[in-house]
């Protein structure tokens, strides 16, 4: 789902209008599932807000990235830094201490996620393109610890998933204001992609900070971020990007790494 959200993203003529669409998307989706749930307790309040900020600066550096490079150069990028961060964080902010072979499985699927995004660091991709795809990551690793932490002491999953999904009107409300007269102009077909990738995003978020309620962070992370093996196949068969092989591979560096992880923590 996270995989197919961002590949709406990439594919759209008009990515702001889209990003302000799925932010709204996610509204809708919180209020769902805030009716009749118990409110978040006092103390989770402040990561919400927080979470809210930083959702608009990933949101921010994603449009950028996806306008100046590809779904198979942006998305690899950003989010093969994710599962080190957050495992690295949460070993910081939470006191979570993974084994070393766990650790040994989060660097082999961060590595095999870097590796399909292709030479990066070659100098054929453009330095801005690698530059904010680096800061969409630490955003990705920032909001993941903030959400982490913010639903283990709100006393309800399902309040916190549903307020947060909501302070996102924040987030669309500045999207549309920046689209100005062009709203007017933004096609049904982006219309309903953007409403389609909010629920599809809201969707698979909310699982995450579930998971996150009972399981370690730095496990969830690596899980999630394994949507960049979804991402290389819908950049490959949608969207026509290449190399192929180099995804083969790639993809098989990944899924032996959360082998790895799974069986240090088994």
């Amino acid at each position: 789902m996270h995989a197919l959200w961002n590949a709406l993203v990439k594919a759209s003529a008009d990515r702001l209008a889209i990003m302000g669409l799925i932010s709204a998307g996610h509204v809708v989706l919180g209020v769902a599932l805030a009716a009749g749930a118990p409110l978040p307790a006092f103390e989770s309040w402040g990561y919400i807000a927080a979470s809210t900020i930083i959702h608009f600066g990933y949101y921010f550096l994603l449009y950028h990235s996806y306008r100046l490079g590809d779904l198979s150069h942006v998305y690899p990028i950003a989010r093969g830094m994710a599962p080190v961060l957050v495992a690295l964080g949460a070993q910081v902010f939470v006191g979570e201490s993974l084994p070393p072979l766990a650790w040994l499985g989060v660097l082999i699927t961060s590595g095999g996620i870097f590796m399909l995004s292709g030479n990066i660091f070659s100098g054929k991709t453009p330095p801005l393109v690698v530059l904010t795809a680096m800061a969409t990551g630490l955003m990705i690793a920032s909001y993941s610890l903030v959400d982490g932490l913010g639903v283990r002491v709100s006393g309800t999953e399902r309040g916190y998933i549903g307020w947060l999904f909501i302070a996102e009107i924040i987030v669309a409300g500045i999207m549309f204001k920046r689209l100005g007269r062009g709203i007017k102009t933004i096609s049904r077909k982006t219309i309903l992609m953007g409403l389609l990738g909010g629920l599809i995003s809201a969707i698979a978020y909310g699982l995450v900070i579930y998971a996150k309620s009972f399981s370690p962070l730095a496990m969830v992370s690596t899980l999630r971020e394994t949507s960049v093996v979804f991402a290389a196949i819908i950049g490959l068969l949608w969207l026509g990007e290449r190399p192929w092989k180099l995804r083969i591979v790639a993809s098989g560096i990944v899924a032996s790494g959360v082998v790895l992880m799974t069986l240090a923590t088994a």
